[in-house]
């Protein structure tokens, strides 16, 4: 009788949502606007917060009184962006700002009255990283810059007041990133040759750097903070021994593992939050299908179960707070929403909505972006997701897949509105984390080391086959879009997997892994050897290189291809690309070109993002909904 039941209900499915209400088609603009406030923060002292406010595509720093309410806008740009902010003090910031036309960036310091800016680093083509920010004897910045070698960042101490920097710490040419404690001291380091990583510590500034713990590539070990009471405790998210990541204590003295504070066989350590109030790791977050935090002080816990009694059903996480710990600064999303951002006071417990992501995408207009899983056809579990047109019967769906860009990265549940904007369209969007991709443990990470081209490919494939299984999808209407190395595996899966895909796009896609390469900057040339672990070596691993990259198989692709690309794009070389889409001419299929005038670092106008849209939509409607 159950069974009755079930293929009764399964032939009313379609009535069903067809009884649904329709779904309105929503502009392109709409999906793709920029945030009008962005970058918020917190003065040390919890009185005011800032953002920066986009205007003419042009961000400029807005200081805001929180007990007023009073705005001040502090800059005035009208060529150059803000690139990165942050307060020092209770009453200064530091800002970068772009030059857009020269690709470089200038370091300024100002009042929070806009008042007594001073130019701290001119527009020179070293960079500068900040190591803590905070201000050392209320006139000095612990800086890294690679000023002196452009392959190497040595130590600085930068003297807000008059501009000068003078050297802390001489680079010996293999130190990849510094750490400081709580204090500013810079008491950590670590060092690689290319493969190996290797932790290096002291006691306390007089004292020489000494290594005491080295691994592989393959191993992760992210130092998070020192212990308070015991300075040559840190911790840190480690999986030295272990498949996932956990949080450990580590002695600083030997490199050895002291104890475990957060570990699991199944879930994997992606951040951990350390709390100065409380002096202790406050909570692990792990993520499988979503981020979940694992709570490791009830304090903490007591205080994150408020704030979710009043953000319900959304996700939420800390982006800054005053140095009491009193007043916050939340963001928000869910998979439907690009979210908010909030100001909440403990004292109060009360929120203060200060702007939203987007505010004209509606909740309930959007469609659930919902987890899935599947075998690969040698057996690894491979996850991802899949979202489906709202109010759409899962039956015979043309399907985007949407491949993720990064060499060590993953899909995440959150608002994409990529994704929102494909399903409303009415497509299923499937997005696969496969063999390689980052939160799986390291077994996972390693089984895609240089298999661009055939078993990443072949995860994708397999999604790909148990949708049009399960009969959600159209075996004939699969389209692969990516970009960035997402949009080189779109190519790249055109004719390592040739019958699967109706057509591909491409966004700033990688074309030729060999020109990849040579496009590393010389601050990264110490990881050249991690690179080569996993794209290849391209002195003794040609053949399996010229092989993985499209510019050599432009006659192998037999389906239309929509190819986007920027001439400003520091890794792409968009000759090359005119020359390769040239050679797809030649294939007699559709290749639709476009040249953006921006890349997807930059900020860009509305106008340029609708473009680009409204180019792909089309290339889409006419090769795979009308197919």
């Amino acid at each position: 009788m159950t069974g009755t039941i079930r293929y009764v209900w399964l032939l009313l499915l379609p009535l069903f949502f067809a009884c649904k209400e329709q779904v309105k088609e929503i502009p392109v603009a709409d999906f793709f606007k920029e945030e009008a406030k962005s970058g918020f923060a917190l003065a040390p002292d919890g009185n005011s917060l800032s953002y920066l406010k986009l205007e003419n595509n042009i961000q400029n720093i807005v200081i805001e009184d929180i007990a007023t309410g009073h705005t001040t806008q502090i800059t005035n740009f009208n060529d150059k962006n803000i690139k990165y902010y942050f307060w020092v003090s209770d009453k200064e910031l530091v800002y970068y700002k772009k030059n857009p036309l020269r690709n470089n960036v200038s370091l300024f310091i100002v009042n929070k009255d806009g008042k007594n800016e001073r130019q701290l680093k001119g527009e020179e083509n070293s960079r500068l990283r900040i190591l803590k920010d905070q201000l050392i004897d209320n006139k000095y910045l612990l800086v890294s810059s690679n000023r002196r070698d452009s392959t190497v960042f040595d130590v600085y101490r930068l003297n807000v007041r008059n501009g000068k920097m003078e050297m802390a710490v001489k680079n010996p040419g293999n130190i990849t990133n510094w750490y400081t404690d709580a204090k500013a001291k810079l008491r950590l380091a670590t060092a690689s040759d290319g493969v190996n990583q290797t932790l290096l510590y002291r006691e306390d500034e007089s004292r020489p750097f000494k290594p005491v713990l080295t691994n592989d590539f393959k191993t992760t070990l992210i130092p998070i903070a020192f212990s308070d009471t015991r300075p040559n405790v840190i911790y840190a998210i480690s999986n030295v021994n272990r498949d996932k990541n956990a949080l450990v204590e580590i002695d600083g003295n030997t490199g050895k593992e002291m104890s475990v504070l957060f570990s699991n066989d199944t879930l994997n350590v992606v951040e951990a939050q350390y709390s100065m109030s409380i002096k202790r790791v406050a909570f692990v977050v792990c993520e499988t299908w979503k981020k979940e935090k694992f709570y490791l002080d009830d304090s903490v816990k007591n205080f994150y179960q408020r704030i979710e009694k009043l953000l319900p059903e959304t996700e939420s996480r800390i982006i800054d707070h005053d140095k009491t710990e009193n007043v916050f600064l939340l963001s928000t999303y869910t998979d439907k929403n690009p979210g908010s951002y909030y100001l909440y006071t403990v004292a109060t417990n009360s929120l203060k909505k200060l702007s939203d992501n987007n505010p004209v995408i509606k909740e309930k207009e959007m469609s659930d972006v919902k987890p899935i899983t599947y075998s690969s056809r040698d057996g690894l579990t491979i996850h991802g997701y899949l979202t489906l047109p709202k109010n759409a019967a899962p039956n015979n769906l043309p399907l985007v897949v949407l491949t993720h860009n990064g060499l060590i990265n993953r899909s995440s549940w959150n608002y994409n509105a990529e994704v929102q904007f494909f399903a409303n369209r009415g497509y299923a969007v499937f997005q696969a984390n496969y063999r390689g991709s980052s939160g799986y443990g390291k077994s996972f990470a390693a089984a895609g080391l240089k298999q661009w081209g055939a078993k990443i490919n072949d995860d994708i494939e397999d999604g790909v086959r148990w949708l049009v299984k399960q009969h959600i999808v159209n075996a004939k209407k699969v389209a692969i879009y990516g970009s960035g190395f997402g949009g080189y595996i779109a190519l790249n899966s055109l004719y390592t997997n040739p019958g699967t895909y109706a057509c591909a796009a491409s966004n700033s896609g990688v074309i030729n892994l060999f020109s990849y390469l040579k496009t590393i900057p010389p601050f990264l040339k110490g990881n050249l050897q991690l690179f080569y672990d996993i794209i290849g070596n391209p002195v003794t691993d040609v053949a399996y290189m010229r092989q993985a990259s499209p510019v050599f198989h432009a006659d192998k692709i037999k389906v239309p291809v929509f190819i986007a690309q920027s001439a400003n794009d520091k890794w792409v070389n968009l000759g090359e690309v005119v020359q390769f889409v040239k050679e797809l001419n030649k294939q007699n299929q559709d290749i639709t070109f476009l040249e953006k005038s921006f890349d997807d670092t930059q900020k860009h106008t509305g106008v340029d993002k609708q473009k680009y849209y409204l180019a792909l939509e089309l290339f889409l409607n006419n090769h795979l909904k009308k197919k």
